[in-house]
């Protein structure tokens, strides 16, 4: 029997998760949330790109919520950053999941007991409720800052030192509204520093639930996790996919993370985000590199990842399986098996 899964959200990584569910004899697409009124009543295929299959998407959530599915893909922006109700995404998960419906999502949970007893005690009351599991894989950080340093610790006698950086490259990414109203690139540095403090403010919560997973997956506590933030401006004016970046503006910028233990950095998180990779130097080439220090030391290098977005729906659409089969709760990377792409090659 194939599992039955809804689609929540058709943005990019909804898209591509879509196209994933209907391209596997294993999952049975029986529903789709859309958030624009304008997309309801469209058929799933053509809002995948490909041929009808006789799924219409609705805008009402009563009637997802009435559906009988195994799990929902929910991957919305995340509310705690794009919508005025930070609390929307956490309320739609304890309702799919009190229905009855596992819920994998890339909108963060990847370790919510981070945030105190009261996010938790209401996910898992929901899991009770439904019978049901709630698995967060997350964007960034999510399996490149997660999952893959905890894969890889099996290789070490003695771990004292965990570095990861990350370098995304938006040259040639189309959208002002990601490139400058999000990212704050082509701005000035006052304006710059205005624009970002709330997506700062968000990714530092995102990026302490994840070192706080890997630190727990390590056999660790951390004591704290602190942030810093550093900018580098055009020396001259040039043109990417989104416009024009002037010079004395911001052309890049660059995110450290560090969890301690007793004042000493055990686990060193760098995301850099470039206006155009070929004009700023600092910080090294696009892709992740990631080094641990100890016995062995050794370095892992991702030269090039395109496609990130569909990386992402893929990872939440692989775990769908695993997820479905655990017990009922609140389940993170450490609670399942190792998610792979099981079903996904083809042959011939």
């Amino acid at each position: 029997m194939p599992i039955r899964v809804i689609q929540w959200a058709t943005g990019s990584v909804g898209r591509a998760a879509l196209r994933a569910l209907l391209g596997r004899p294993e999952f049975e697409l029986v529903g789709v949330y859309v958030h624009s009124p304008e997309k309801a009543g469209i058929d799933a295929g053509e809002l995948a790109g490909l041929g009808p299959v006789g799924v219409r998407a609705t805008h009402d959530p009563e009637e997802i919520l009435a559906l009988d599915a195994d799990c929902v893909t929910h991957t919305p922006l995340p509310s705690a950053f794009f919508s005025e109700d930070a609390d929307d995404d956490a309320r739609t998960i304890c309702a799919l999941l009190r229905s009855g419906k596992n819920v994998v999502t890339t909108t963060g949970f990847v370790n919510p007991r981070t945030y105190g007893p009261e996010l938790p005690a209401r996910l898992e009351a929901a899991c009770a409720a439904g019978g049901a599991s709630l698995h967060g894989t997350g964007v960034n950080p999510g399996f490149l800052s997660q999952v893959l340093p905890l894969a890889l610790s099996g290789l070490g006698m003695r771990i004292d030192h965990i570095y990861l950086r990350e370098c995304s490259d938006f040259a040639g990414n189309p959208s002002a509204d990601v490139v400058s109203g999000l990212m704050g690139l082509g701005r000035s540095p006052d304006s710059h520093a205005r624009t970002v403090r709330p997506f700062r403010s968000f990714h530092e919560r995102s990026f302490a639930e994840s070192m706080h997973l890997v630190a727990e997956g390590l056999g660790l506590e951390l004591d704290d996790v602190e942030s810093r933030g550093e900018v580098v401006v055009a020396d001259r004016d040039f043109e990417i996919a989104a416009g024009t970046v002037r010079a004395g503006t911001v052309a890049g910028a660059l995110w450290t993370f560090s969890g301690t233990i007793a004042g000493r950095p055990v686990i060193d998180v760098e995301w850099a985000c470039k206006s155009d990779a070929r004009r700023v130097p600092q910080w090294g080439r696009p892709g992740v590199v990631l080094r641990v220090e100890g016995v062995p030391d050794y370095v892992v290098r991702i030269e090039d990842f395109n496609h990130g977005l569909a990386g992402v729906a893929a990872y939440a659409v692989n775990a769908i399986p695993a997820v479905c089969a655990a017990r009922p709760g609140i389940r993170t990377c450490l609670d399942l098996p190792l998610i792979t792409g099981r079903g996904t090659v083809r042959l011939g």
